[in-house]
């Protein structure tokens, strides 16, 4: 009989929790439209805004700084260019608006600085130490009276690496400019092993995605403060706050508050498990020639990048998943990349960024499966290395 497949690419997409998927289907028979006047509308709307204030209370917001979105890639569209877009509305030129970025960022992060830079707005790349971590020190000399804002992710999602957000923080508050720029952190990988607060991150801005911790894709928030200029990146009905425009779906909201709820509660059993896991996966790869581990100062545990030098890891996650096992080179989001802008940014090393092999998990991965994954992945690279396949 075929064995179970084992899914360890949580990073890119987590399968839908039982408790997010009943949310979501209560929700289905709401049928009222939350913009609508008429009870239908009502019901919808009450539905929206008790997923709203669930969410405010697990990042310890107001229920009003939480605009529901798409997803992450719109959230951090909507942080990045649509801060710019209001300050240019408020007269300010591109050419003297500074961004910061990190050159880890998700892609969703990437382009959008890429796209302003186009338009005339300066931005560069955060500088970065080889843990990962972003060199405050360098940052400071970096921060001018221009500077409005700087983006970083809470964590990798490629490698794992906590993001040393509150120290950015800390430097910002000494920047020259009349007002502190201001930090936005992509923190949708954050929810299942580390806090998601505002504070804890010392996040102006900061985004969730609901796919990345088992709610029904196809949301998103940013949470900011009313009092942070935002201008709307599509215009429409001006739903959220006027600066999202597009009908609200409560069924997702609904599956997205209950799945956060979970991942908050379950954080700390699933931290330790992970890190037992995480344990169990390097010493069973130790023996691998060439295998070189891509982490930070602090990575998270339930997310392990390898570079198997020399190999071609694309053929390998193949042959890993004709053996039953869903695991991923880099991020989704840049499979059509050649090798991995991450670890690259990270390491300076292209030989390492060209054979990266991604594995990640959640709380529904059982020890077991990671021990099968872990012969199936020596055995495939000894299949490599016989043949010679290489990168």
């Amino acid at each position: 009989m075929r064995k179970k497949r084992v899914y360890l690419d949580w990073a890119s997409a987590a399968p839908v929790s039982k408790g997010a998927a009943r949310a979501f289907v209560r929700a289905l028979k709401d049928s009222g439209n939350p913009s609508s006047a008429h009870e239908e509308g009502r019901v919808a709307k009450a539905r929206l805004e008790e997923a709203r204030r669930a969410i405010a209370a697990l990042v310890e917001a107001k229920a009003d700084d939480v605009i529901f979105t798409s997803g992450a890639t719109e959230a951090n569209a909507l942080a990045i260019r649509g801060h710019v877009a209001a300050l240019m509305r408020a007269g300010h030129a591109a050419r003297d608006i500074h961004l910061l970025y990190a050159p880890t960022a998700h892609a969703s992060v990437i382009k959008n600085v890429e796209a302003l830079a186009r338009e005339g707005v300066h931005a560069e790349p955060l500088p970065l130490l080889s843990d990962g971590r972003v060199d405050v020190q360098v940052l400071g000399g970096m921060l001018r009276k221009e500077t409005v804002l700087v983006s970083m992710d809470a964590v990798c999602g490629e490698t794992g690496v906590i993001g040393n957000t509150r120290e950015v923080r800390q430097m910002l508050e000494r920047a020259p400019s009349a007002a502190r720029p201001l930090l936005h952190v992509d923190a949708s990988q954050a929810p299942l092993t580390e806090r998601i607060t505002r504070s804890h991150w010392g996040a102006d801005l900061l985004v969730l995605d609901a796919q990345k911790i088992g709610g029904v894709r196809g949301i998103g928030v940013l949470v900011a403060h009313r009092t942070i200029a935002l201008a709307p990146v599509i215009e429409g009905g001006g739903q959220e706050r006027g600066v999202r425009s597009g009908t609200q779906t409560p069924a997702l909201a609904l599956s997205f508050a209950e799945a956060l709820a979970e991942a908050v509660k379950g954080r700390e059993v699933f931290r330790a498990r992970a890190q037992r896991a995480r344990e169990t996966v390097l010493g069973a790869v130790a023996s691998i020639p060439g295998c070189v581990l891509n982490e930070g100062k602090e990575t998270v545990p339930h997310v392990t990048n390898l570079s198997l030098i020399g190999r071609d890891t694309d053929y390998l996650a193949a042959l890993l998943d004709e053996a039953g096992f869903a695991v991923s080179t880099r991020s989704a989001c840049e499979t059509d990349s050649s090798g991995s802008r991450v670890v690259l940014a990270q390491t300076g090393d292209p030989a390492r960024a060209a054979s990266t092999l991604r594995i990640s998990w959640g709380p529904a991965t059982m020890g077991r499966e990671l021990a099968r994954f872990a012969h199936a992945l020596r055995e495939a690279v000894a299949f490599l290395d016989e043949h010679k396949i290489s990168s």
